[in-house]
């Protein structure tokens, strides 16, 4: 299903997965199987996302990121592709990948600076920034995100870091 409202350029949408209200999806983009991807969401240019993740709302996925299957985008999250972004300077070398591997969860308003891995089954707090790559069942918080625990792959923490 694609929303009326939602603009999608030439891209490849798996079977089964919803695209809301005022959603832009750039070309080249590939959004897998069995997703989600909330109101307002916007998908750059060549964006890669795996089946069954969910997308919510105003999530901004730009151009260089590479998002497993089984991943949690939540609210608002922001990705950057560019290190020293300079409004009158742009060319795809500045293009600086970034990588969510699957079954990982990222909360509500973080921001994930270009060039980071996060982890498998990872979990990133709410209104974290993560500067730096995110070990497997890590759990992050903080700016910038340290490690403050573990996580199963349910997403139970079942480990927390001494302080």
């Amino acid at each position: 299903m694609i929303h009326e409202s939602a603009y999608v350029e030439d891209a490849e949408i798996g079977d089964g997965t919803n695209i809301w209200h005022f959603v832009h999806v750039r070309k080249g983009a590939k959004i897998g199987k069995n997703c989600n991807i909330g109101k307002g969401v916007y998908v750059d240019l060549n964006v890669e996302i795996g089946d069954n993740c969910k997308i919510q709302n105003f999530a901004t996925i730009y151009q260089g990121v590479i998002i497993g299957k089984d991943v949690f985008i939540g609210p608002h999250v922001c990705f950057t592709n560019d290190i020293y972004p300079r409004a009158f300077i742009w060319d795809d070398n500045r293009l600086i990948k970034t990588l969510v591997k699957d079954g990982a969860s990222i909360g509500a308003n973080a921001t994930i600076i270009a060039g980071v891995t996060i982890g498998e089954y990872a979990m990133i707090g709410a209104g974290s920034v993560v500067t730096k790559d995110v070990p497997d069942y890590s759990l992050v918080a903080g700016n910038p995100a340290k490690i403050v625990g573990k996580v199963d792959k349910e997403g139970n923490v079942v480990e927390k870091c001494q302080e």
